[in-house]
């Protein structure tokens, strides 16, 4: 497995997410993780019973329309095979479940499963599902992915593209397919995973694309196969990878399919490591310095970061998120790109809990906890590193006196981060609860950061109240890109 293609497909898909440009086309060997067969399984008892061998034949789709020839033209054996096999139970994948959370808005599949839709809609969101020509036409309300299922689904195995004929009338039937996966593939950067290109309409669009911009000026596109190890079916692999070539698709080789997890759970760290979720509220900044210097410290904290391109989540924070805002609008403003969306992110706290007027305070205040903890886990989850700073807040102690404390909200906040993979950067100069994850981080740093002793080294910077402001927004910025390198 060449770790140069790899790191290409990461750098460039990751680009691809961050400029909405990404797609995916899943095949049927993306499914078959979930317990769903694939063509040669489909096929096996429409060969046994024409006298075949599934397992010598190679054209399968020929098997197909071999079928239908012997029963005059009907094909309900057949579409009550794709019933059987593709409406059973079956489970979502760590790899259906990436994809749905990335931020992809165009998915492709010939397959016939409702996989894709069904993880969508897991994630949270509301997929558009193209199933025919006719679904194009027509816009799903709120949406956030189209799926096209260029080969029809199995709620309407009658339309489904499965015999030699379908595909030669697929232009006729079908086209409105083909002009928009044309159009997909010229504007965006796709990733092909379980597809073997052995499918003639897929081979049909990317000629036509080849013809009409030349190889070139293509677009570049990453699919995932499996290495070869007999000697035959390597020279074949090699040269079918090659060709590949001319369509601008670039060949990422396997030794087994764990590893397609492996890359995509990279490039969905890659991409939420460029968000940065800013924990932070204060009632006072004494531990580290004055109000003014603690504001100014996180304003150009949020500022340089935007600049980076850096996308900044707050859950406005008192005392704190204002100064991220600030930060942020301050060089937003001083360019000519005005899409706030795309550089900072606001999730503020619900002030008040309107519950039933017959709980008792002590239930108010769990359903409180139990609310703010999940919308905690919703803001967090977008990022792919936490940055904490100051964290306390004013109590009234059992006494009935006013009593500054560590923020117990911030440490669930840690403990949200660490336990969904997210790298926690706490600048301990600036006291409290930061410092004390601070500690905790530092006490047990192997387990964070390995055993890397350029972020150590930034961390003891953090740590340190002698520190200068210049000096630790630097350290930030330099563990994030560390963090950054694949």
């Amino acid at each position: 497995m060449s770790t140069t293609i790899i790191k290409e497909c990461i750098k460039v898909f990751v680009h691809a997410l961050q400029e909405k440009n990404a797609a995916v086309f899943l095949g049927a060997g993306f499914s078959k993780e979930s317990g769903f067969v694939d063509w040669k399984e489909l096929m096996r008892n429409i060969a046994e019973n024409l006298g075949l061998d599934v397992d010598i034949e190679t054209d399968l789709i020929a098997i197909a329309q071999y079928h239908v020839n012997e029963r005059l033209g009907h094909r309900n054996i057949i579409n009550q095979s794709i019933i059987d096999h593709f409406t059973q139970f079956s489970h979502i994948t760590q790899n259906h479940k990436i994809l749905a959370e990335l931020p992809i808005t165009t998915y492709w599949t010939t397959n016939y499963d409702n996989l894709i839709e069904s993880s969508l809609e897991d994630a949270g969101k509301t997929p558009d599902v193209k199933r025919t020509s006719e679904n194009i036409c027509i816009t799903t309300p709120r949406r956030d992915a189209i799926v096209y299922k260029m080969h029809g689904d199995a709620s309407l195995p009658d339309n489904a593209v499965l015999t030699k004929e379908d595909y030669e009338t697929y232009e006729l039937n079908r086209s409105a397919f083909s002009i928009v996966l044309q159009a997909d593939l010229v504007s965006k950067t796709f990733l092909f995973i379980g597809f073997s290109f052995e499918d003639p309409n897929l081979i049909y669009i990317l000629t036509r694309i080849k013809n009409l911009l030349g190889t070139k000026n293509s677009r570049t596109h990453y699919c995932f196969f499996k290495s070869e190890k007999d000697p035959d079916k390597k020279r074949k692999q090699e040269l079918k990878l090659k060709d590949l070539n001319r369509y601008g698709i670039s060949a990422i080789l396997i030794d087994d399919y764990p590893q397609i997890t492996d890359i995509l759970l990279q490039i969905s760290y890659q991409y939420k490591r460029s968000q940065i979720f800013i924990s932070g509220a204060a009632e006072t900044f004494s531990e580290y310095s004055s109000e003014n210097k603690g504001k100014e410290l996180i304003h150009n904290l949020s500022k340089y970061l935007v600049s980076k391109e850096k996308k900044i989540i707050s859950g406005f924070g008192y005392n704190v998120g204002s100064s991220v805002i600030n930060g942020a609008l301050e060089y937003i403003f001083s360019t000519k790109y005005r899409k706030l969306d795309e550089y900072l992110k606001l999730m503020p706290f619900p002030q008040f809990t309107t519950c039933d007027s017959m709980l008792t305070d002590s239930e108010i205040k769990t359903l409180k906890k139990e609310r703010n903890n999940r919308y905690r886990d919703l803001m967090i989850s977008e990022a792919g590193i936490i940055i904490f700073a100051f964290g306390n807040k004013k109590i009234i102690n059992s006494e009935g006196k006013e009593e500054i404390i560590n923020s117990n909200g911030m440490y669930e906040e840690f403990k949200i981060a660490i336990n969904k993979g997210i790298k926690p950067i706490p600048i301990g100069a600036t006291g409290y609860m930061a410092k004390q994850i601070w500690n905790e981080v530092m006490h047990d740093f192997e387990k964070y950061y390995e055993n890397d002793n350029d972020i150590r080294s930034w961390f003891i910077i953090l740590g340190n109240k002698n520190s200068t402001q210049n000096d630790i927004i630097k350290s930030i910025f330099n563990i994030i890109q560390k963090l950054n390198k694949i």
